[in-house]
C-alpha cells in the first residue's frame, strides 16, 4: 500500500503525562462532556468572569484541548481553506507560545457553514494530533516540533464529501484512531503515535458520517476497545490491531456521537438506545430504547446515572440512565437557533452554547433551572473544554477562558 509519511525526529523535550484535570480530546477525558472538577460559582454569576481572551487566526469549529498547562487550538484559512494551523497558548495567561502552519495536501471542499479545521485535536500527554477535513493528520510535540505528517488523501484520494469531514481523532495507548466515513474511500484506521505508520485499516460503509471514535474498556478485562458509530451499525474494535469484537445493527445518527460509561453504551439510534456490553466477543444487549429522547446536532451527556440530550427544538431532556425514564425537560431555545456545541457538565451545572453565541447556564438537580445567560456576540460551533476549574470557550475569532480570579 502506498504511504505518504513524513517522519522527522522530534527535538528533545520532557515527557509530559496527562493530568486528572486535563481535557485531552473532544468531549473531555471520558468522552461524556463531564469536567474533572466543578467550575466555581464565582466564575459565572450574572455574567462570565473572563480571565483572558485570545485572538485566533482563520476559522475552526474544532474544540480546544488542554494538557500540561497549555491550550491547543486548530484553525484553517485561505481560498480554498488550504492553510492549516496548530496554536499553543499558555493556559494561565492566554499568551501565545507557538503556532505551526502547514499546507493542506487533500480535499478542501467544504460547506460554507463549516471549516477545514472541523475535527478536534487530541493528545496522549506528549504529542498533539491535529486532524483536518483535508484528511491531513499532523503530529507535534508540546514544543511545536513536527514529529510526523500523514497526508491520508495521498493513500486514499477519494476520501471526502461535499460538506467536509468532521470526525475527531482519539488517542488510545500508542495508537491514534481516525474515522473517515464518506461516499468514496470510506474507512477507519489506527496510526502509530510514534511513527505515523498505519497499524491497521478497516473498510466502512460508503455513507457520510461525522461521528467520533469513543474509547471504552473491554468488560472484565484491563484493556481498551474503540467504538465506531456509523449510519447503520456500531462496531467495537481492538484499537491496536483493528480486530473487530462485535457488530450491532442500528440506524444511528451520523452527527451526534454516543456516550459510554463502564459497560453501558448510550447510542443515538431511534432516539436513544442503551446497550450493555458484558463480554469481549459477545454483542451488547439492548437495555432500553426511547424515541422520546431525541438528539440533534450535539452529543448526549452522561453524569451521575443521568443522561442529558438537547433535541432539535432546543429542549434539554434529563433521563434515568438505567431505565430511560424522562425526569424533566427544560426549553433552552424557542426558535432562536440550534446547538452544535455539545454542552459541558461541571459539578451541578451545565454550560450550553447556542449557535448564535448565546451561553446558557443550567442548574442540574430534581429539575432543570436556567441560572443565567450571556451573549458572546460571535457564532459558537465548537464544544467547550473544561480544565482546572475553568471553561475554554471558542468561536472562530476568539478563545475565552472563564474562571475565578
Amino acid at each position: 500500500m502506498k504511504t505518504l509519511a513524513l517522519m522527522l525526529l522530534a527535538f528533545a523535550s520532557p515527557i509530559i503525562t496527562l493530568q486528572a484535570a486535563d481535557w485531552p480530546q473532544f468531549r473531555g477525558p471520558s468522552a461524556t462532556s463531564v469536567a474533572p472538577e466543578a467550575v466555581p460559582d464565582t466564575a459565572w454569576q450574572e455574567k462570565p468572569n473572563v480571565l483572558w481572551t485570545a485572538d485566533l487566526p482563520g476559522r475552526g469549529p474544532s474544540s480546544p484541548i488542554v494538557s500540561g498547562g497549555r491550550v491547543f487550538v486548530t484553525s484553517s484559512w485561505g481560498d480554498p481553506q488550504d492553510r492549516l494551523c496548530v496554536l499553543a497558548l499558555d493556559a494561565a495567561t492566554g499568551k501565545e507560545l507557538w503556532r505551526r502552519e502547514f499546507w493542506a495536501t487533500g480535499r478542501t471542499l467544504i460547506h460554507p457553514f463549516a471549516a477545514v479545521a472541523a475535527p478536534s485535536p487530541a493528545t496522549d500527554g506528549k504529542h498533539i494530533f491535529a486532524f483536518y477535513s483535508s484528511n491531513d493528520l499532523i503530529c507535534l510535540d508540546f514544543d511545536g516540533n513536527l514529529v510526523w505528517f500523514r497526508g491520508l488523501a495521498y493513500d486514499w484520494p477519494k476520501a471526502g464529501n461535499d460538506a467536509g469531514m468532521g470526525s475527531s481523532v482519539v488517542a488510545i495507548g500508542d495508537t491514534v484512531i481516525v474515522q473517515m466515513e464518506n461516499q468514496g474511500d470510506s474507512f477507519a484506521a489506527g496510526i502509530s503515535t510514534d511513527t505515523g505508520e498505519t497499524r491497521w485499516r478497516a473498510d466502512r460503509k460508503r455513507v457520510a458520517c461525522w461521528c467520533t471514535p469513543v474509547s471504552i474498556t473491554v468488560p472484565g478485562e484491563n484493556r481498551p476497545a474503540v467504538l465506531l458509530q456509523s449510519s447503520t451499525e456500531l462496531t467495537a474494535h481492538d484499537p491496536r490491531t483493528g480486530a473487530q469484537f462485535w457488530r450491532h445493527e442500528a440506524r444511528c445518527s451520523t452527527l451526534s456521537t454516543l456516550a459510554a460509561s463502564g459497560s453501558r453504551i448510550f447510542l443515538p439510534a431511534a432516539g436513544i438506545t442503551a446497550l450493555e456490553w458484558s463480554a469481549a466477543n459477545e454483542p451488547p444487549k439492548v437495555l432500553w430504547q426511547s424515541n422520546r429522547l431525541n438528539v440533534s446536532n450535539c452529543s448526549p451527556m452522561f453524569n451521575a446515572d443521568r443522561l442529558y440530550m438537547i433535541n432539535g427544538a432546543g429542549v434539554l431532556n434529563c433521563a434515568e440512565a438505567a431505565t430511560g425514564k424522562s425526569l424533566w425537560q427544560l426549553r433552552l431555545a424557542a426558535g432562536q437557533g440550534s446547538f452544535w456545541s455539545t454542552p459541558v457538565i461541571a459539578g451541578s451545572r451545565m454550560y450550553c452554547f447556542r449557535e448564535d453565541g448565546t451561553a446558557l447556564v443550567v442548574g442540574l438537580g430534581d429539575r432543570g433551572e436556567l441560572l443565567g445567560s450571556h451573549a458572546f456576540g460571535e457564532a459558537i460551533l465548537a464544544s467547550t473544554a473544561a480544565a482546572d476549574g475553568a471553561l475554554y470557550v471558542r468561536s472562530d475569532r476568539h478563545l475565552w477562558k472563564i474562571g475565578s480570579r
